[in-house]
């Protein structure tokens, strides 16, 4: 970077540092992952200079034809890899894509039926009052059962009771395989849109590793990094059953899209989707996307085996959801902990939460990172040990009930981790890991 090195030097040196995180960190959020040095050229690029509002070969701007080329060429690459008809690449991230589907297929006022945040939805889902879904829609939202899993007999009376126009089947913190066919079966029965949200899971569908949405929705929305490794964008693929329930189906996306919901698109977040894509078509990819689903299940029997209660009891995918009651301490307290001690995942409401949304009582962790970084099963029983140390550390720390004794509580704690010799020796042991597996898109 010789020129932003001379041009702005305090931007570059936050690059750098964190480029250094990124390399001595372990990165166990569910929802991110590494770009490959391909992606971040491509993304990087000069398409980020031009303008290219409408769509291929119906552009308002002129100058546009190697723009449209790199967007049909991501169109196709997608329409090819997920087996579907229709694929619109421009949406910004996963929530544009779901505000587009939802758009496109509702009124004001109509019934939209999603997964609770609470039992591991999305806030684009249908969360009431604070979103586009749930202000302008009439939201209802299904939950998990009791054990953690979905219960699709319960979410099929919910349907029939309130009739939606849209059924959106999707989680972020839900850890087993979907039953498309069964969403598929309660849809139609109700004469409701299926939208299938596979921005987690759009990797492990590539791979393999869990079954595709395509046979069974109207629609898929996904994000493009996460466990695709590509960049922070987002696709919507109108499926041949969407069509034959509408054939104007992806123009009324497209559409939703731009003009009702965006401006030009990225065009050097189009050329980076296009390189994923591109990737993502060769067998190394479905060995890694295999190799996710193996890591997540070698961490999740490690944490168990050490007394963690898992949301469902295990995990038939990329992430987990650890319920830390049993264990007496506050997901808050965890996951800072975990940070001073170089492991990074995120607190986590889990169903039945009574504690509230910023110091919940779980934690949420995945192995997208850590799998493309070549890590396997053993590496993911030395996590887990490293996850319950920790955890045994800081389990007597207690945060007060008292919202103004909590503020001044909390400041503390931060301070006593970030001096804490205990987390800086895992720190360290955690660094000389890393330091095993490059770092993709930045090491050699």
């Amino acid at each position: 970077m010789q020129y932003l090195r001379k041009t702005d030097p305090v931007t570059l040196s936050i690059i750098r540092a964190e480029e250094k995180r990124q390399r001595e960190e372990l990165m166990l959020i569910p929802s991110e992952n590494y770009a490959s040095r391909a992606v971040l050229e491509a993304s990087g690029s000069v398409l980020t200079n031009k303008y290219a509002e409408g769509y291929p070969r119906r552009r308002y701007y002129q100058g546009n034809t190697n723009i449209d080329d790199v967007e049909l060429l991501a169109q196709e690459r997608a329409k090819k890899l997920f087996g579907v008809p229709h694929a619109n690449v421009q949406p910004y991230s996963g929530s544009p894509a779901n505000s587009a589907v939802q758009f496109a297929t509702l009124e004001p006022g109509d019934t939209v039926m999603g997964l609770a945040l609470a039992s591991g939805g999305h806030l684009t889902h249908g969360h009431p009052k604070i979103t586009f879904s749930g202000k302008f829609f009439k939201s209802v939202q299904y939950n998990v059962g009791k054990n953690g899993w979905l219960d699709y007999d319960e979410i099929a009376k919910m349907a029939k009771r309130e009739k939606p126009k849209l059924i959106i089947a999707g989680t972020t913190a839900y850890p087993r395989i979907l039953d498309w066919k069964k969403f598929s079966q309660i849809a139609e029965s109700v004469g409701a849109y299926l939208m299938a949200d596979i921005a987690h899971i759009a990797g492990l569908v590539v791979a393999g590793a869990h079954p595709s949405p395509v046979r069974w929705v109207h629609v898929v929305t996904t994000t493009t990094h996460k466990t695709l490794r590509g960049p922070r964008g987002a696709m919507i693929l109108v499926t041949a059953r969407g069509l034959k329930k509408d054939p104007d189906f992806g123009s009324k996306i497209d559409r939703a899209v731009f003009p009702a919901l965006q401006g030009g698109p990225h065009n050097h977040t189009t050329a980076g989707i296009a390189v994923a894509l591109r990737e993502a078509q060769g067998k190394l990819f479905k060995t890694y996307g295999k190799q996710i689903v193996k890591n997540a299940k070698a961490l999740a029997e490690s944490l168990m085996k050490k007394g963690f209660e898992l949301v469902s009891g295990g995990t038939d995918n990329h992430l987990m959801l650890v319920d830390l009651r049993n264990k007496g301490v506050s997901g808050w307290v965890v996951a800072w902990a975990l940070d001073k001690a170089g492991i990074i995942l995120n607190y986590n409401s889990v169903p039945f939460d009574t504690n509230p949304p910023m110091f919940p009582s779980g934690m949420r962790l995945g192995t997208p990172g850590v799998t493309s970084r070549g890590m396997k099963e053993r590496e993911m029983v030395r996590i887990g040990t490293w996850i319950n140390e920790v955890v045994e550390h800081v389990k007597d720390e207690k945060l007060p009930g008292d919202k103004e004794q909590r503020t001044v509580w909390t400041k503390a704690f931060l301070g006593r981790v970030a001096k804490d010799r205990f987390l800086a020796k895992i720190r360290g042991e955690v660094r000389s890991l890393a330091r095993r597996f490059p770092l993709p898109g930045i090491d050699r």
